[in-house]
């Protein structure tokens, strides 16, 4: 959950000496996804004050599920914002490669073996059980059950 949450804290502003009344809120709220504010590597401001008037703020945030050690911090390029009064936040995901084992199959275009298929399928796909994926273990054992059901038709 990333954004412009408009609220200003000292917990995440260090130039800031107050604390928002809104954190609470947007801390359940995040709490309430199993996300956590995320570790900020580089401290300055995400929004840049057009005015000299203003202050520069750091109102805009990154919350993630913080059990993914590989995703817990995030990134600020400051010198981004000049195309714009907001700087850009960014979080680098790795991608490995993985070999993944697959096979053709050829089912004759509008044949009987064809809607048969499609309409095991259907089925299927509308029972895979998604309330709960908190996990890359759960998402895989969806996707390898997923897969099982698809050779099994």
């Amino acid at each position: 959950m990333t954004g412009d949450f408009n609220i200003r804290d000292n917990l995440w502003d260090f130039n800031y000496p107050h604390h928002s009344i809104y954190r609470t809120l947007l801390f359940d709220t995040a709490d309430s996804f199993h996300l956590e504010l995320s570790k900020l590597t580089n401290y300055c401001p995400t929004r840049y004050s057009d005015n000299n008037h203003n202050s520069n703020l750091v109102i805009d945030l990154i919350f993630l599920r913080l059990e993914f050690e590989e995703l817990n911090c995030y990134f600020i390029y400051p010198k981004w914002h000049l195309v714009s009064d907001y700087t850009s936040l960014t979080v680098t995901i790795l991608i490995f490669y993985e070999h993944v084992q697959n096979k053709k199959h050829m089912i004759i275009k509008n044949s009987n073996e064809e809607k048969n298929f499609i309409a095991k399928l259907i089925i299927v796909i509308r029972n895979i059980n998604t309330n709960d994926i908190s996990d890359i273990d759960t998402l895989k054992n969806i996707i390898q059950s997923l897969a099982h059901d698809i050779e099994r038709i």
